[in-house]
């Protein structure tokens, strides 16, 4: 924790630079603020924390609640047994399939609506944001919109999963808000060496907005991998169930009684083991994939969400 401020060119007429003491409130207010996100991030990662240390730990240990920040009677049957669970892997392979077709479809169908409304040329403008914003605001309901994946024949089907997500109002915004960020004297330049509207897109604006296009793939990435509340209202069929229905059915569904029975009594593990170790290895994937993407984080989104 720092406590002097440093300003450059501003005190200090021969080193260029002068020091400017914190007061008593502002060291006070800094020291909470650090308390306060050393809190907040421990109580977010205590229960990953505890759920690793609970699916490495010995049957006996998990049942009698001795675990708490670190395996007891250490083992790896778990993984070894849920990585290899049928149900699992097609779970993993269908979310997987989800989230990698939709995130790309819903990226690409997402840029496609905020470009053109980026431009201010574009006639009726204003009357197409003023609808993609009734639909923040307003939906059809559960019923309507079931009665619509019947009639378009998508129950049950793969599709339903990504397809209705197709472009989501405030992403599309923010996509819509960094594009206007971008000089327009780009533009014109291509426009004079014979460019159309698509090249334009494609060669020089998207490769231009790689923050903002990075973030947004995350969001939809994320909201596929974790969303479960779609299949349970549109797939019946156990080989399209995606990995958070798979989990949930887990552990609603099964009993103790159920995963006991399942599961080879050698391996020395609690169902509560097995739980622990699918969650953790459902959300390993989705944490493996913000390390690529962070240095665009932060950029895209405060870029992408400033300019109005």
């Amino acid at each position: 924790m720092s406590e002097n401020l440093t300003v450059k060119g501003s005190i200090g007429p021969k080193s260029g630079a002068g020091v400017i003491r914190a007061s008593t409130g502002e060291r006070i207010f800094q020291v909470v603020n650090v308390l306060f996100f050393i809190l907040l991030g421990l109580s977010t990662i205590f229960p990953f924390i505890n759920l690793i240390a609970k699916s490495l730990s010995g049957e006996a240990a998990v049942v009698s609640g001795m675990v708490t920040m670190y395996p007891i009677d250490f083992q790896v049957g778990t993984y070894v047994y849920v990585a290899s669970n049928s149900l699992f892997l097609n779970a993993f392979t269908v979310s997987v399939t989800v989230t990698l077709i939709g995130s790309l479809l819903a990226l690409v169908m997402t840029t496609l609506a905020a470009y053109p409304l980026s431009k201010p040329r574009l006639r009726g403008r204003k009357f197409f944001i003023l609808m993609y914003l009734f639909t923040m605001l307003f939906s059809g309901g559960l019923i309507p919109t079931y009665l619509l994946m019947h009639k378009l024949h998508l129950i049950d089907k793969l599709p339903v999963l990504f397809l209705p997500f197709m472009i989501n109002v405030y992403n599309m915004l923010i996509i819509k808000s960094y594009f206007e960020s971008l000089p327009d004297s780009l533009e014109e330049s291509a426009k004079i060496d014979g460019a159309s509207n698509m090249k334009i897109l494609v060669r020089i604006i998207l490769p231009l907005s790689m923050p903002v296009l990075a973030t947004i793939a995350l969001f939809y990435a994320v909201t596929f991998w974790n969303d479960y509340f779609t299949s349970l209202i549109y797939i019946n069929s156990a080989d399209l169930k995606p990995l958070q229905l798979y989990l949930k059915e887990l552990f609603v569904t099964s009993t103790d009684a159920f995963l006991r029975t399942n599961v080879d009594a050698s391996l020395n593990v609690s169902p509560q083991s097995i739980q622990a170790a699918s969650i953790i290895l459902a959300t390993l994937p989705i944490i493996l994939v913000y390390p690529f993407l962070q240095k665009y984080f932060v950029k895209g989104v405060l870029v992408g969400s400033v300019k109005g």
